[in-house]
């Protein structure tokens, strides 16, 4: 409607404008004439007349030869500045350096004539959770010791949905077989069953490493990888570690691995049980996780309810609506294709997507899960890895 009604104005601004003058009509419809110069410019087809050859150009007969020269089986692999100082040399002078090197361009024979290093073209990851224990990311961050230059390693594996880290270990170097027992020990935790998982990261040398794709493959976990250099495509665990590391008491230094490891285990239950995070309605990770959230954003409707008929007059716009859940989560919006056309995740828009720092979107209470598989308050579960190469290690602590 709005372009048809801009189409009738520029059509009676071109049809009065020769007898009132266009500036007038212009002002007159409300018309921008800038918009009616584009217009008529884009209807006038310029011709692109032909540059004349300046008169210092060298003739037709003198560029082929000085082709012929650069051609030769003696400079056919040096370049114009050689050949020019090598004529000059010998007392001969044909053209300048640069105008050799048009002379080649006009022939196709300018280019990098060395190896070039190509990269290959990463696709983008594209992953939906709708609930629990159906995405989960995973990252390693370093925690500053007291010698400069020295750090501890934090691994952490987080559900993208709920947020829960659903294990943690700190330990003194970063290792693949550390990144093994990580992950073997949260998926005992929680119950994965084979081909229920995708587990994302970036492309860190524990992450690309054997024994980790071996161990997915063993527990038919659906494996994924960020872009090099592409910070964005693990959005969630580079969140989690902000969170860490703008904490109050978050130390500057930590004094030791113990000191490190004290620090993280006062961390992790405050982050599961009480942080009430933005991107999942003021919920706990889990209370989300555990499948409470509908209980408390119902308790939520009804304090909200009972405020609303004790003083109505203080809500302007009605009783007031606790955030909802999102739907669900994405590591970069997903595109699909239904009947043949290819289009983003259908039902959900920007808003009812739930990324690091987005608002929430309609309301999604995942069922309650086995009582069997998910206990009422899960215990942390400490695991001293049994290989020699981790014992060699101070025995990182599975959290």
């Amino acid at each position: 409607m709005i372009a048809a009604l801009r189409e009738n104005r520029l059509a009676l601004v071109e049809e009065l404008g020769p007898r009132l003058g266009y500036a007038a009509t212009c002002r007159a419809l409300d018309v921008a004439r800038a918009t009616l110069y584009r217009r008529k410019a884009a209807r006038v087809s310029r011709a692109t007349m032909p540059r004349p050859a300046p008169p210092r150009a060298l003739a037709p007969q003198e560029r082929q030869a000085v082709l012929e020269v650069l051609q030769s089986p003696r400079f056919v692999d040096s370049a114009p500045a050689q050949v020019h100082a090598a004529l000059l040399d010998e007392g001969n002078y044909l053209c300048s350096t640069r105008t050799m090197y048009r002379i080649l361009d006009a022939e196709g024979q300018v280019g990098e004539r060395r190896d070039q290093l190509f990269h290959p073209a990463y696709a983008r990851p594209e992953l939906l959770a709708t609930g629990p224990n159906q995405l989960w990311s995973w990252d390693i961050t370093k925690l500053r010791a007291l010698v400069k230059w020295t750090y501890f390693y934090l691994y952490v594996m987080l559900d993208v949905f709920s947020r829960y880290v659903t294990g943690w270990m700190l330990a003194e170097r970063e290792s693949d077989s550390l990144a093994v027992t990580l992950i073997e020990t949260a998926c005992a935790r929680q119950g994965i069953a084979p081909h229920q998982l995708t587990v994302h990261s970036d492309r860190g040398p524990s992450m690309n490493s054997k024994w980790v794709a071996e161990l997915l493959v063993d527990l038919g976990i659906t494996k994924t990888h960020s872009r090099p250099h592409v910070s964005n495509d693990n959005p969630y665990s580079e969140s989690q570690f902000k969170t860490l590391k703008y904490r109050p008491d978050f130390p500057d230094r930590f004094g030791c691995l113990q000191d490190a490891r004290a620090w993280c285990r006062r961390f992790f239950p405050w982050y599961n049980d009480v942080h009430r995070h933005s991107g999942i309605a003021w919920l706990t990770p889990a209370d989300v996780h555990y499948g409470r959230a509908e209980h408390i954003l119902a308790g939520r409707a009804i304090v909200l309810e009972a405020a609303f008929l004790r003083h109505p007059e203080r809500f302007v716009k009605g009783p007031g609506r606790p955030a909802r859940l999102p739907e669900a989560v994405w590591i970069n919006k997903p595109t699909i294709e239904l009947e043949g056309q290819k289009g983003e995740y259908p039902g959900l828009t920007e808003s009812e997507i739930s990324r690091p720092g987005a608002s929430q979107g309609p309301g999604f209470h995942p069922a309650a899960p086995s009582p069997s598989l998910f206990p009422p308050n899960p215990p942390y579960l400490s695991v001293t890895p049994s290989s020699p190469k981790n014992r060699a290690m101070t025995s990182p602590v599975v959290q």
